[in-house]
């Protein structure tokens, strides 16, 4: 399968004949190489109710038909808007005609700001396995380090994992040396840092530290194959 990374915490993968996004935030991110007015999917999956996370998914859902995989309050906030979703919770797992979906637990907040400035409360954030095509990709979404993530590395053979270093909202690159050893995945991928002047930080070095061989870091564009 291709997996590649767009920005942020925007990840694509390509299996199955179908096409997924995770956390779809391309208008206003600056170092995205999408369009959201060009993206195809079929199916989005959402870590959380933060808007650079949900971005673009309700435009991008209503122009592909994309099914959307997302924390129950989000879906039902989702639902309202005129996609369909599909609604979970941390935990549970569902078993789709593309793969297999699970969500973790993610310690961070979880809420959607309209543009008139209120907020809504969209539920716990959440870290989501996909296992399709006998490989697991691990996507932990915005969170802080937790202890957990041992449990999530010794019950999942990880081939590809996706961690914040950004610090400041989540996880810096110190503790996600730490969530990478716990986690076992066989690669890992910096993501949700340097789109702002709060969370810049260095991709690069931090690959470098995680255990040799395994850390990778993708430009916005860059795609692999598991």
């Amino acid at each position: 399968m291709k997996v590649s990374y767009h920005g942020h915490s925007v990840i694509k993968v390509e299996a199955n004949g179908k096409t997924i996004l995770f956390d779809p935030f391309i208008s206003g991110n600056g170092n995205t190489d999408l369009k959201a007015d060009e993206v195809e999917a079929d199916v989005i999956l959402l870590t959380h109710g933060h808007n650079d996370h949900v971005g673009d998914t309700v435009e991008i859902a209503k122009r592909t038909g994309a099914k959307i995989v997302a924390p129950f309050e989000l879906a039902e906030y989702l639902g309202n808007k005129g996609v369909d979703t599909h609604p979970m919770s941390i935990g549970g797992g569902h078993e789709f005609d593309f793969g297999h979906v699970k969500f973790t637990q993610a310690f961070h907040g979880s809420s959607y700001t309209e543009e008139d400035g209120t907020i809504v409360y969209t539920g716990m954030p959440m870290g989501i396995l996909l296992t399709i095509d006998g490989k697991t990709i691990y996507h932990a979404g915005d969170t802080g380090l937790f202890s957990d993530m041992k449990l999530i590395g010794e019950r999942n053979d990880i081939d590809l994992a996706f961690l914040p270093i950004g610090d400041n909202f989540t996880m810096g690159p110190e503790d996600a040396l730490t969530a990478a050893e716990w986690i076992r995945a066989k690669q890992v991928v910096p993501i949700h840092y340097n789109t702002f002047e709060l969370i810049e930080q260095d991709g690069k070095g931090f690959a470098n530290k995680v255990q040799p061989g395994k850390g990778t870091v993708l430009e916005p564009g860059d795609e692999i194959t598991i």
